[in-house]
């Protein structure tokens, strides 16, 4: 049909439009169910009210935690025994109450990793599913109260009945129930690296005893009093030095397999940054610092005991206090910056803003040229 005045396409668009105009933006629903039928597929949406993270909400998992947590009590109960029979030693020459006070801050430390330890395990487990963070916390001081009680039982059982004795449970107990308050923290990867890496800081201060006689030689220790003193100053910052180079070793490698852990896992989310290396870096300095001041607030009356026995034990307790206070720090503020700046080295460099960009391909021109 053409075009001309008086033919029939011409008479069909001379005729006036009636009636309203269609919106076309109306028509079509834009979302299922938006025109007055069911959702075709209703599970694709979130049900209302749910309280479950989704995998990129989640916080970081944390590896290991049962292998973690027997290696912890294992550690603790190492101590305990070894107490109970340098205490118990008849050769060995002092009195149990200095004894006592010289193996008091080992068993503080160990209990206070193993109650960490073993709430970061009940903790992960009630929160496997749902990120609940009350009653994660609630679970994770219920199982450093159980450890604590364990401890505390132990020690009544196998040490003397005495002042002492009770001094160690009852500081020990504490320490447990501190551990598993800490471990009821969000972020479960952050934790089991701070306690992984404080358990084997732990070990190497108890494994490094054997080299301090040879250090000792190494420093120029000699019969007077000042060659003594200086030989075991250095002697006690090459061992913080190494403890916490070895502690921001330790939190780098917890960390790097939790997040590959979580990436095989499906995690989506931006993964963890770097003040999670920063603070699980310096977490076992803190832990040390901690059982320090746990130490001299729950055991301070065995502490005072051990010092009036004589005036050598007295500057003892003093010297020793003051070095666990400075090997704390070391490890905290080497464990922090070795673990940051390890994980330094593993980020991508920026790319260059001169670099030109290349520019995002038209689709419509494409599919014009094409034709």
């Amino acid at each position: 049909m053409s075009n001309q005045p008086g033919g029939q396409t011409a008479a069909q668009s001379d005729r006036p439009e009636t009636g309203d105009p269609v919106d076309r933006t109306t028509t079509a629903p834009d979302t299922p169910g938006d025109d007055g039928t069911p959702d075709p597929n209703p599970a694709s949406a979130d049900p209302p009210g749910t309280d479950e993270a989704t995998p990129a909400e989640q916080p970081a998992r944390a590896p290991g935690t049962p292998a973690l947590a027997l290696l912890a009590v294992a550690w603790l109960a190492a101590m305990l025994w070894s107490t109970r029979e340098a205490i118990s030693s008849a050769a060995a020459g002092v009195t149990a109450v200095s004894l006592s006070a010289f193996a008091l801050p080992g068993v503080i430390s160990a209990a206070l990793v193993t109650g960490a330890a073993v709430g970061l395990v009940a903790g992960e487990a009630v929160t496997r599913r749902r990120d609940r963070a009350t009653l994660r916390f609630a679970v994770a001081v219920g199982a450093g109260l159980l450890v604590g009680l364990a401890a505390a039982l132990a020690i009544n059982l196998s040490y003397a009945d005495n002042t002492t004795t009770r001094t160690i449970a009852g500081t020990t107990a504490a320490a447990a129930i501190i551990g598993g308050a800490l471990a009821g923290a969000r972020n479960g990867a952050v934790v089991g690296a701070v306690a992984s890496a404080a358990l084997g800081t732990l070990i190497f201060v108890v494994a490094f005893s054997v080299a301090r006689d040879p250090l000792f030689d190494l420093f120029g220790a000699g019969d007077s009093q000042q060659s003594l003193v200086t030989a075991a100053t250095w002697v006690s910052r090459t061992e913080s030095l190494l403890a916490g180079l070895l502690a921001g070793g330790l939190a780098f490698g917890y960390l790097s397999w939790a997040r590959r852990r979580a990436a095989r896992g499906g995690a989506t989310g931006p993964g963890l940054r770097w003040p999670a290396y920063l603070v699980a870096g310096a977490g076992p300095g803190l832990l040390l610092l901690l059982a320090e001041v746990i130490i001299r607030v729950g055991g301070r009356s065995l502490i005072d005991l051990a010092a009036a026995l004589s005036e050598a034990d007295a500057v003892a307790q003093t010297s020793l206090g003051t070095s666990r206070v400075d090997n704390g720090i070391w490890v905290l503020f080497v464990g922090a910056l070795t673990a940051l700046l390890t994980f330094g080295r593993t980020l991508a460099p920026a790319p260059d803003d001169d670099d030109p960009e290349p520019a995002p391909a038209d689709d419509s021109t494409t599919s014009t040229a094409g034709r």
